[in-house]
């Protein structure tokens, strides 16, 4: 596979199983790295220390994500008994407490961390305080003030308390959540205190980790056809969105990012969100308005 000193072309998706103590973006120079790619993203971080589903973009892949669905399954366990800085266990502790939640009581408070809620990010999050990031001010040593933020929080379950000082949980969330958050607060109101010990993502929106490649096999397939056999197509990030195909005479337009009248399913809703396509790959992408489609994204796939 020929290769320029800025990478070649590559289009899709690479769904990697991220290990322990890597940080996302050295997946993702890793991976683009390795599949010798120009263009390279991914569809939302994990912590350093989190395992698990790291969606990652390659070229025209790019302009996917912010179409990805946001909804995003953890399984992660909790430590009782102490607070932290950042609130698993890279942090130092600064509270402990001596009280261990039996089971009916966990389960007797998940009810209220369900639905609708309102979140505290973590000290050491990527939000955005005064045009810097929470985490490198925290990790100067100053202590925030962080907004509550909203969540929908689907799916909160105790999955397992193997003994009194740990619990397994599993969370299946919107976009924006923190599961370091769910583990401070449900600590706080089981008055235990907690913060996590282990987390690992087990899907996001269309993306699974039965189609990841693990961290060994990147390496060992690294710049061989092998692993661009593992890319997922473009428009696997589009999946749950209306796919109306595109006659040949629009897709010029559609190209030129003009809006186009297009024979649309029947009760498409106005104002929806659907994509384009042409022989099965994607052309455009965007909103529907009074029976046309108004891209904000289109595909050149060669």
């Amino acid at each position: 596979m020929a290769r320029g000193k800025r990478g070649r072309p590559v289009h899709g998706w690479l769904i990697v199983d991220k290990p322990a103590g890597v940080t996302s973006a050295a997946v993702v120079a890793k991976a683009k790295w390795a599949l010798g790619a120009d263009k390279a993203g991914h569809a939302g971080t994990l912590d350093p220390a989190a395992t698990g589903l790291l969606a990652l973009a390659f070229g025209e892949a790019t302009k996917t994500v912010p179409f990805v669905d946001g909804r995003k399954a953890y399984r992660f366990t909790v430590r009782w008994g102490a607070a932290t800085t950042t609130d698993d266990a890279e942090g130092a502790v600064v509270a402990t407490a001596d009280a261990r939640p039996d089971r009916a009581a966990i389960e007797a408070a998940l009810p209220d961390f369900r639905g609708e809620i309102m979140q505290v990010p973590p000290q050491v999050s990527a939000v955005k305080v005064a045009g810097e990031r929470a985490y490198d001010r925290a990790r100067a040593g100053e202590t925030l003030e962080l907004a509550a933020r909203p969540l929908t929080v689907e799916r909160l379950a105790l999955v397992e308390a193997p003994d009194p000082d740990t619990a397994v949980f599993e969370m299946v969330c919107g976009k924006g959540g923190y599961v370091r958050s769910i583990a401070r607060d449900l600590g706080a109101r089981l008055g235990c205190l907690g913060h996590v010990v282990g987390l690992r993502r087990l899907w996001s929106g269309p993306f699974d980790l039965a189609d990841a490649v693990d961290w060994a096999t990147l390496e060992a397939e690294a710049r061989t056809p092998a692993l661009d056999a593992r890319l997922l197509p473009v428009q696997a990030a589009l999946a749950g969105l209306p796919e109306i195909a595109c006659p040949e005479h629009a897709a010029g337009r559609l190209l030129n990012g003009s809006a186009m009248a297009l024979p649309a399913p029947a009760g498409l809703a106005e104002g929806a969100t659907v994509w384009a396509s042409r022989g099965g790959r994607p052309l455009a992408v965007g909103a529907w308005r009074a029976g046309a489609l108004h891209p904000s994204r289109v595909f050149v796939l060669g």
